[in-house]
C-alpha cells in the first residue's frame, strides 16, 4: 500500500483525464510517469530537447514537446491553455517558475500545481495564482527524518498538520493478539484501516484477526496518538 503519492494526488480533480507537466527534471518525470501509469493522458514539456526526447523514449508521457514556457505564444501553440490541470515542475529556477505560473493562470487554466524550492518561492507562486504548491525536497527530508527516528513507520501521509495516516510494522507488543485485544481506539485513540503483508491488505480487518510481527497496519489518527504506539 503506497501512501507516499497521496499528498500530491489528493488535490487532483478526479474528473480530469488530461494533464500537462512543464519541466521534465526528476520531479516532473516522476509526475509524468505516475499519471501515465494511472491511465491519464499526459503532455510533458521542457526547454531542454534532450529531456523531452528521454521522456518519450522512456514512455513516461503520451506526448512531449520542447518549448520555452516563459513565452505565452509557445504555450498557446502547444495547447497548454486547453488543459484543465497544469503542473509547473520548474522548482529550481525561480524566475521561470513564477513567469510560467503567471502565464498559464492568466490564460485561464483552471487548476495549476506548482513546485516550490522554498517558503518564499511558494508564497510568490500563490500570489501569481498557483492553486496548490508542493515542496518535494522538504517533504523528502521530513520522510527521511521519520524513517531514521521511527523506522517502524513505513509510510506517512499527512492529512493536515495534526492528523495522519501511517503504515507501520506490527509492534512486538501486539504479536499474537487480536485486533480487539490491542484496543487501538480506546488505548491509543487510533482507528485501524487495514492489515496486510507484501502488498496484500485486508481492509477493515475482522476484530478477531490476530496480528503478527512482520505484518503491516495502516492506522489513522492524530500525530500525538500515533507517536504513542509502542514502536
Amino acid at each position: 500500500m503506497n501512501l507516499s503519492s497521496l499528498g500530491f494526488f489528493r488535490n487532483i480533480r478526479k474528473e480530469n483525464q488530461q494533464f500537462a507537466v512543464i519541466g521534465l527534471g526528476r520531479f516532473g518525470r516522476a509526475v509524468c510517469g505516475s499519471l501515465h501509469r494511472l491511465g491519464y493522458e499526459v503532455l510533458g514539456t521542457d526547454i531542454d530537447e534532450k529531456r523531452v526526447a528521454q521522456v518519450l523514449t522512456d514512455q513516461l508521457a503520451a506526448h512531449a514537446v520542447q518549448l520555452d514556457s516563459t513565452e505565452p505564444a509557445a504555450l498557446k501553440q502547444a495547447g497548454i491553455f486547453e488543459f484543465d490541470t497544469v503542473i509547473i515542475a520548474i522548482g529550481n529556477y525561480l524566475q521561470e517558475s513564477i513567469i510560467t505560473t503567471l502565464n498559464v493562470k492568466e490564460a485561464g487554466v483552471h487548476y495549476v500545481v506548482a513546485k516550490a524550492s522554498s517558503e518564499v518561492h511558494g508564497t510568490l507562486l500563490r500570489r501569481v495564482g498557483a492553486d496548490h504548491v508542493v515542496f518535494p525536497e522538504s517533504e523528502a527530508g521530513c520522510a527521511l527524518a521519520r524513517s531514521l527516528t521511527k523506522p517502524a513507520i513505513l509510510e506517512h501521509f499527512e492529512l493536515d498538520p495534526n492528523n495522519s495516516i501511517v503504515e507501520v510494522m506490527v509492534p512486538e507488543e501486539f504479536h499474537g493478539r487480536t485486533v480487539t485485544e490491542v484496543e487501538l481506539r480506546s488505548r491509543y485513540g487510533l482507528n485501524l484501516l487495514a492489515v496486510g503483508q507484501s502488498e496484500k491488505f485486508e481492509i477493515n480487518p475482522d476484530p478477531s484477526r490476530r496480528l503478527h510481527k512482520g505484518q503491516v497496519m495502516v492506522v489513522i489518527g492524530s500525530n500525538r496518538d500515533i507517536d504513542r504506539l509502542p514502536i
